[in-house]
């Protein structure tokens, strides 16, 4: 199931009974912030939210000598950096529960 900030911003609404257009704006806000952080990251960044993960702006090795899976050319690709998520304990101990579990709840 895919959710969307619209989602968020619905849910947030009714677990605190604010209306969705008090609610809105502070979710961008947040967003943003994590976004424009990562974006300015030179070259590399940490945000880390507790309970929740860490996100990291990291940068990656030139390859000089990739190859193309679909031509099998080798190719050369510059290095750039990527994002990279890491969950929290919480998370990830919750995320390791067997789904078998979580449906007899």
């Amino acid at each position: 199931m895919t959710y969307t900030k619209r989602d968020l911003v619905r849910r947030i609404s009714e677990e605190n009974n604010i209306p969705m257009v008090q609610v809105e704006p502070w979710v961008d806000i947040v967003i943003d912030a994590v976004r424009n952080t990562m974006m300015d990251a030179n070259p590399e960044c940490r945000i880390e939210i507790r309970d929740f993960g860490v996100f990291e702006v990291k940068k990656t090795k030139a390859k000089p000598k990739a190859r193309n899976p679909k031509t099998n050319e080798v190719i050369y690709v510059p290095e750039h950096r990527k994002t990279h998520f890491k969950p929290s304990k919480l998370l990830k101990e919750f995320l390791k529960t067997p789904i078998s579990d979580l449906q007899d709840a």
